[in-house]
């Protein structure tokens, strides 16, 4: 058997280089060795084990997860969402193929029901061999995966989640329709009459015309919208955002509305707190002239 190789890695460094979404900077990680390479239907899959970081996963060239802080990015996606519903029972995650999201929705007692739809299922097959940690939510009873087209399966359901989360990746190829206000409009229809979305909202160094835009369409159609981001190294920029929407017209999404006990929060998550809640939507002055004005 011939011996992997990857476009992305030379002399034993993954580099990661885009010239649309992150101009003038690249971000690189050493590799032990690559695990996996395959052409899906839909995106280049990649998955190497790299010396500080344990298996990372690699979609289209971008680094998607990383076993070292992966959670950082899952907990915070799902949480800020979660706690601010006030009982979250049906839970919609789209994308998420990684299983990461669903691990942390599944945390939630008050969830009946947590559901993914990922159109590639290369990324969920994957994820279970060389990403155990984080596709161990797939494995709870309460899961059950659709695979297909995020648009058209919310296309069939109305009044249904309680809350719908969003894990994408950049919007280049497969998800780019998931930043527009098409898509936004089906996630506010398919919300029960309080529900809460939260979708990946990248990076305030590097894509604020992008964030300016999603805000701006997702306030067309929630009455409730703020942005939040959290720390993570693997990342373009050490950051990346999310967008968290309400069909609620008096909630304050930056107020979790439910939170654990001190204790429960330190056993069930490694970034995620009610302070840190709060404090992932205060911005920096020059992103906060743009968004909040």
């Amino acid at each position: 058997m011939s011996e992997l190789t990857h476009r992305t890695i030379k002399d034993g460094w993954f580099s990661e280089v885009s010239d649309t979404m992150w101009p003038g900077q690249a971000m690189n990680l050493r590799c032990n060795q690559i695990l996996h390479v395959e052409k899906s239907k839909y995106q280049d899959v990649l998955v190497f084990e790299s010396s500080d970081y344990g298996n990372v996963l690699v979609l289209d060239g971008v680094i998607q997860a990383t076993e070292r802080d992966e959670f950082a990015y899952q907990e915070m996606i799902t949480h800020l969402a979660m706690n601010s519903h006030p009982n979250p029972k049906k839970v919609l995650v789209i994308g998420g193929g990684d299983g990461g999201v669903l691990r942390e929705v599944v945390k939630h007692s008050s969830v009946e029901e947590a559901v993914l739809c990922d159109i590639d299922e290369a990324v969920i097959r994957v994820s279970k061999k060389y990403l155990p940690s984080m596709a161990v939510g797939f494995q709870h009873p309460k899961v059950k995966v659709h695979i297909g087209d995020g648009f058209k399966f919310l296309d069939d359901y109305k009044n249904t989640f309680d809350v719908i989360i969003t894990d994408s990746s950049d919007p280049e190829g497969p998800a780019e329709s998931l930043f527009q206000k098409p898509y936004f409009q089906l996630l506010h229809d398919a919300l029960t009459e309080n529900g809460v979305i939260s979708t990946q909202g990248e990076n305030v160094w590097l894509h604020m015309d992008i964030i300016k835009q999603v805000k701006a369409d997702c306030k067309t159609v929630f009455p409730q919208v703020e942005y939040a981001y959290t720390t993570i190294p693997t990342y373009p920029g050490g950051q990346i955002g999310f967008m968290v929407c309400t069909k609620n017209k008096s909630a304050n999404l930056k107020e979790p509305l439910r939170s654990w006990t001190a204790p429960e929060e330190q056993a069930l998550n490694r970034y995620y707190n009610k302070e840190i809640h709060r404090a992932s939507f205060v911005l920096p002055n020059f992103a906060n002239a743009v968004l909040n004005k």
